[in-house]
């Protein structure tokens, strides 16, 4: 499979990783649009929020913990933060598989992601 955040999480491309465990891995956005701009995948490869079946939402209480810590960590908790996953195409999504971008550190109004 030739999937780019597959082989971040498989540590065979270099990314700045802020959060790993069994399930997820979490790494700063290499063209960030926001002071905080990290990405929370999952390891298994998951297309998108639609492609989701099964077990795969087994995956999702696991991406929102990390979520929740990675707000504390980066210190946006108190002040606020978004988090997007786009779906498709006309969605905006740009790397099929699953992915939440936590953006946050200032206020960000009306800010897009890909």
């Amino acid at each position: 499979m030739d999937c780019i955040f597959c082989k971040i999480a498989n540590k065979e491309i270099p990314s700045d990783i802020v959060f790993e465990n069994e399930k997820v891995i979490a790494f700063r956005d290499i063209n960030p649009v926001a002071p905080v701009h990290i990405l929370v995948i999952p390891k298994a490869h998951v297309e998108s929020v639609q492609a989701l079946e099964g077990e795969d939402y087994n995956l999702l209480p696991d991406i929102f913990k990390a979520i929740k810590e990675i707000a504390v960590k980066e210190g946006i908790d108190k002040s606020g933060y978004r988090v997007i996953s786009n779906s498709g195409k006309d969605g905006g999504q740009e790397v099929f598989h699953l992915h939440f971008h936590i953006l946050g550190g200032e206020n960000i109004g009306k800010l897009r992601c890909k």
